[in-house]
């Protein structure tokens, strides 16, 4: 294999792409296998197979190959991330349908931004689509600073971050999330073209740039499509918090009022 890319991360993109295209289904091929079809190393194959295992894709068993997860997309948490990259990764082409891009005020988004309640921050809305299928409904509210710039960019086809690293010239590198579930409204189950019996993952998230926030957003996803996976060390400890009124670890962010023509709470 040429490139210039690890041995191992050409091997892992290319299995990447034959997972998303379906030319690997049920069954995973083992290591001799792999190794025979790439002509690498069995460390390298074994590399490229260890994170597709870490992201959740496949199940391994020793000797005798594996099984294919089909839990579509799969992210690691512990990371800021981006949903346009990742189903890009998996060989699906993401594009958008903008239902709004403006700039206005909203108390609610601004005081998560820690601005007055007047400011005009940068409203965008969105239908994250994989391939023909929606993805997510997306509803970003932005700080002037970043937002402002941005006003005007062709949504349809490009991760957020990199339109606002490129006409802000800042770069949103830290922050934080909250995710929980959430049971569509008939709404919702019209826009993401949900099953019956087919739930939402909800992902809170506030973005950070050079210490301060600079992005509340909150991702409607189908849980039927995205999943998320975390793995932790054996030693130290992972604190949660529990309370009957819904109150998690501070609760989840407010949303801003303009979500709630969409069936956000």
């Amino acid at each position: 294999m040429a490139g210039a890319e690890p041995l191992w991360e050409q091997v892992l993109n290319d299995l990447k792409r034959r997972l998303a295209s379906g030319e690997i289904r049920d069954r995973f091929p083992t290591d001799r296998e792999l190794v025979d079809t790439y002509g690498v190393s069995r460390h390298t194959v074994r590399e490229a197979v260890r994170r597709l295992h870490a992201l959740g894709v496949i199940e391994r068993e020793r000797g005798r190959g594996g099984i294919v997860r089909h839990t579509g997309f799969v992210q690691p948490l512990g990371a800021l991330y981006s949903l346009f990259r990742e189903v890009e990764a998996r060989g699906v082409v993401q594009r958008s349908t903008v239902l709004s891009f403006e700039a206005g005020p909203d108390p609610v988004a601004a005081a998560r931004l820690g601005l007055p309640a007047g400011t005009e921050l940068v409203h965008l809305e969105r239908i994250r689509r994989a391939g023909d299928q929606p993805l997510a409904l997306d509803t970003v509210w932005l700080h002037p600073d970043v937002g402002l710039p941005v006003l005007g960019a062709d949504m349809t086809h490009t991760a957020l971050y990199d339109e606002v690293e490129r006409r802000a010239g800042v770069r949103i590198t830290d922050g934080e999330e909250l995710v929980s579930a959430r049971v569509p409204d008939a709404h919702l189950r019209d826009v993401l073209e949900l099953e019956d019996d087919e739930a939402l993952l909800r992902i809170d998230r506030r973005g950070e740039a050079d210490g301060r926030v600079v992005e509340c957003r909150v991702t409607l996803v189908r849980a039927s499509l995205f999943a998320l996976v975390m793995r932790w060390p054996s030693y130290g400890a992972v604190t949660s918090r529990f309370s009957p009124d819904g109150d998690v670890s501070g609760g989840p962010l407010p949303v801003p009022g303009r979500g709630a023509r969409h069936g956000h709470p």
